[in-house]
């Protein structure tokens, strides 16, 4: 059973990087006149800094080149590949939306977000889902459904987060991507991409030229990686369901800034109605998640076991994909090597000490 101090450091944290993360979209507010492309532009090559350092502290770069090095057909470099425009286009949008009177809009996408997975997971993966699912998923669709009705659509920013983000992690899940190496790729396949985008747009130069940029640009940089760093801590603090439950704050935080920073109306992205049941359904949703966690923890007294947690790499006992058991023979033939290298030298010595 997990330690209380445990699981309440890890919920501070799991606190801090949700929240770390909503403020990210205030930065296009902070960053004019930069466009929201251009401070979109610039987040990708302040994540991909940041990352780089986070990977290099935490010496995770072999375990990078391991999976790599399990790609072997063009068909998987492909599926590789393709969910980085997905990601691309998904961080353009975050960043895009708040200086362009659209951020309610996105904000609720992260809240359907949910609610797509657990239908995604269900209909590609025969996942079951628990009663509570059901009605959450319910009141959601009656939510949606009734702004259709009434006003004969529903926002495409809205429909562009919550439809964006499943394909690009079934893509990633069908080639059992670890997270980290996922993420990292992306960031470098997408900068020849900005590094154009913001040499054509004058986004350079204007980041040079003005002075607040100087502090905001690294500022932009520590905050993700703060985020992905308390985010990776936080996985390995708590338990999954709980972890799970805590990621529903993003969303919430990104309400409270589109409302109180970005001046937004609630009525701009769509009616009180939906709102409503979709505050509904993210409850349910929660309490389905603290039954489960709360459950789970019975379980555990009782057998005498912890729940598996959620780390950047996975567990090695619910590793079945073929291509992460090739990451892990790497990783069993490097330590061999190591030893055998270590044997040698001790060998070495001793023949050295019988000579004399």
């Amino acid at each position: 059973m997990f330690p209380t101090n445990q699981t309440s450091q890890g919920t501070i944290v799991a606190v801090a990087a949700n929240f770390l993360y909503a403020l990210l979209f205030l930065f296009g507010l902070l960053m004019q006149p930069l466009s929201g492309t251009q401070v979109a532009s610039w987040r990708v090559l302040m994540m991909l800094l940041s990352l780089v350092l986070l990977v290099s502290v935490l010496k995770q770069w072999q375990h990078i080149f391991d999976y790599l090095k399990t790609l072997k057909t063009a068909k998987e470099w492909f599926l590789f590949i393709i969910p980085t425009p997905i990601l691309g286009a998904q961080i353009w949008i975050f960043m895009w939306a708040p200086v362009n009177d659209l951020g309610l809009e996105v904000t609720l996408g992260y809240f359907l977000y949910p609610m797509i997975m657990i239908i995604v997971g269900r209909f590609f993966y025969n996942e079951d889902m628990t009663l509570l699912q059901w009605v959450a998923t319910l009141c959601a669709a009656l939510g949606i459904a009734y702004d259709i009705w009434q006003y004969g659509s529903i926002s495409w920013a809205t429909l562009f987060v919550c439809l964006g983000y499943p394909p690009y992690y079934l893509l990633r899940r069908k080639l059992a991507v670890p997270p980290i190496t996922g993420l990292i790729s992306d960031l470098i396949l997408l900068t020849p991409v900005v590094i154009i985008a913001l040499y054509m747009s004058g986004g350079f130069e204007l980041a040079i030229s003005t002075d607040k940029f100087w502090y905001l640009l690294p500022l932009l940089g520590i905050i993700s990686t703060a985020a992905m760093a308390l985010t990776m801590v936080a996985s390995q603090k708590l338990p999954v369901s709980l972890f799970g439950t805590l990621c529903y704050l993003e969303p919430i935080f990104l309400f409270i800034f589109s409302i109180t920073i970005l001046h937004q109306s609630v009525d701009e992205g769509g009616s009180l109605f939906m709102y409503a049941m979709i505050c509904i359904a993210l409850l349910i949703m929660i309490a389905d998640s603290a039954l489960g966690y709360v459950t789970r923890r019975r379980d555990d007294r009782l057998q005498g076991y912890n729940e598996p947690q959620v780390g950047s790499f996975p567990p090695r006992r619910r590793l079945k994909n073929r291509r992460i058991k090739g990451v892990l023979t790497a990783h069993r033939f490097r330590k061999i090597r190591k030893y055998q290298q270590k044997i040698d030298k001790m060998t070495r010595k001793i023949e050295a000490l019988h000579a004399k």
